[in-house]
C-alpha cells in the first residue's frame, strides 16, 4: 500500500534571529499567486518593479539593479567572482566572520588578498583603512557594512574614498542593513553593495538584491579573464533581466515576494523605516542596560536591525536559547567564532521591528535568563517603555 503523508505544519516562531526575520503578511499572500514563466512578460514586469525599487532601497541611480536568484551569498559571491582577477591585488577589510568569508572566496579566485583584520566588536577605524588602502595599492577594497556576526555597523565614506584614491572598486556588504539602516551607495560612493531578502525587507531566504555602479561595470566589462562562475556572471544576468534572453529558471515566487518587500518599503518612506529601526533599537538598548546586562559594540557603531547584549557571567546562553525556542516559540542566536558563548544576537528588523515585539523580548528574556540563576537589576521592559514614550 502506497503511504500517505499529511500536508504540513510548521510551527509558529517568533522570529528574533539575525535572519531569517517575519516575513510581512502581504509578503506572505504574494508567495500563494499563480506562477508564470521565466521568458513570461508579466514576469519581466515584476522584474522591472523590482529593479526601479532597489535602486530606491539602496539610495542609488545605478542602472544595474538586479535580485540573483540565490541567498545572500551568492550576492556576495557575484560580487568577488566578477571583480577578483588572478594575481591581482584584493584588500579586505575584516572585523567579523562575513568579512573572512568574502576573503575567502576571493583567495579562491586566485587574487593576491591582503587583510586588514580587528576585533570583533569595535567598527573599523577610518584612519586605520585609508592607511592600509594607500599602503597597499589595491585593485578592490571589500568590507561588510552590517556585520552579523557582532552587530556592528562600519561607515562607508572613508573606505570608499580612500578605494577611490587608488582606484579600486568597491564592494560592500549590506545583507543586515537594506531596509533598516541608511546603506547610501551613491553618496557613500560605493561601486557593489549586495543584500538579502530575509532581514530588512521581510521576506523569505532565497534572493540576493545587488546593484552595480557604472565605473564598475566598465570595470568588468574590461576584464581579462574569463569569470570562473557561468552562473554568476554579471554580464550574462545582464542579458536576461535586461536583454530578456533566457539563462536560468527564476521563482516566480521569490520574485512576487521580494517586490511586496520593496513595495512596503517604498510605502513606508525610507526615512521613517530608518528611524522606526533606530528608535525600536535604543528601547531595546534601554531595556537591557536596565536589566544591568551590557551591549557588546559600542554606542554609536551599533546596528539598528541586530542586538548583541552581552552573555552574563555565570548563565548558559545555550540553555536561554533552548528554553525561548522551545516554551515559547521564541528564536534567538547566540555568537560563534571568537564570541560563542558571550554574545545574544538578537534581531529588531524588517515588520518585526515593532514596539511591541521590543517589550515582548525583554520580558522573555528576562524570564529565561531568571532560570538560569540571573537576577536583573531592573525591568527591562519598563525602562524600554519608557524610552519609546519618550521618543513620540
Amino acid at each position: 500500500m502506497p503511504q500517505t503523508y499529511p500536508p504540513i505544519h510548521p510551527p509558529q516562531r517568533l522570529l528574533f534571529t539575525p535572519g531569517p526575520s517575519m516575513v510581512a503578511p502581504r509578503v506572505y499572500a504574494a508567495m500563494s499567486q499563480p506562477v508564470v514563466g521565466p521568458l513570461d512578460p508579466f514576469f519581466f514586469e515584476v522584474i522591472e518593479q523590482i529593479r526601479s525599487l532597489l535602486g530606491y532601497v539602496f539610495s542609488t541611480r545605478n542602472e544595474f539593479n538586479i535580485a540573483i536568484s540565490g541567498t545572500g551569498s551568492s550576492g556576495m559571491e557575484a560580487a568577488v567572482v566578477n571583480f577578483a582577477e588572478p594575481e591581482e591585488k584584493f584588500a579586505v577589510l575584516t572585523n567579523g566572520f562575513f568579512g573572512a568569508r568574502i576573503g575567502e572566496m576571493a583567495r579562491r579566485q586566485g587574487a593576491r588578498v591582503v587583510r586588514l583584520e580587528t576585533a570583533w566588536g569595535p567598527a573599523l577605524d577610518p584612519q586605520q583603512c585609508r592607511e592600509f588602502i594607500r599602503r597597499e595599492q589595491p585593485r578592490v577594497v571589500a568590507f561588510v557594512q552590517a556585520e552579523t556576526s557582532t552587530g556592528v555597523y562600519n561607515q562607508a565614506k572613508p573606505i570608499c574614498e580612500a578605494a577611490h584614491e587608488v582606484d579600486a572598486i568597491v564592494i560592500s556588504d549590506c545583507v543586515t542593513s537594506l531596509g533598516g539602516m541608511p546603506v547610501l551607495v551613491d553618496e557613500n560612493g560605493i561601486d557593489v553593495a549586495y543584500s538579502c531578502t530575509q532581514k530588512g525587507l521581510s521576506c523569505p531566504p532565497g534572493l540576493a538584491p545587488l546593484t552595480v555602479s557604472g565605473r564598475a561595470l566598465e570595470r568588468r566589462r574590461a576584464r581579462k579573464t574569463t569569470v570562473p562562475s557561468w552562473y554568476l556572471d554579471l554580464l550574462l544576468l545582464e542579458t536576461y533581466y535586461e536583454g530578456h534572453r533566457y539563462h536560468h529558471t527564476a521563482s516566480a515566487t521569490m520574485f512576487y515576494a521580494l517586490r511586496e518587500g520593496l513595495a512596503l518599503v517604498a510605502e513606508e518612506g525610507l526615512e521613517a523605516r530608518w528611524e522606526r529601526h533606530r528608535r525600536n533599537h535604543l528601547a531595546f538598548v534601554a531595556g537591557i542596560e536596565a536589566m544591568g546586562l551590557e551591549m557588546h559594540v559600542p554606542a554609536g557603531d551599533r546596528l539598528w536591525t541586530l542586538n548583541t547584549p552581552r552573555v552574563p557571567l555565570g548563565v548558559d546562553e545555550a540553555k536561554v536559547r533552548q528554553y525561548l525556542l522551545q516554551e515559547r516559540s521564541i528564536e534567538i542566536a547566540g555568537g560563534f567564532g571568537p564570541l560563542a558563548g558571550q554574545i545574544f544576537r538578537i534581531g529588531t528588523m524588517g515588520c518585526g521591528s515593532t514596539p511591541e515585539n521590543v517589550l515582548l523580548i525583554l520580558r522573555e528574556l528576562e524570564a529565561a535568563l531568571r532560570l538560569e540563576g540571573y537576577k536583573p537589576a531592573g525591568n527591562g521592559a519598563a525602562a524600554a517603555e519608557k524610552a519609546l514614550t519618550a521618543a513620540v
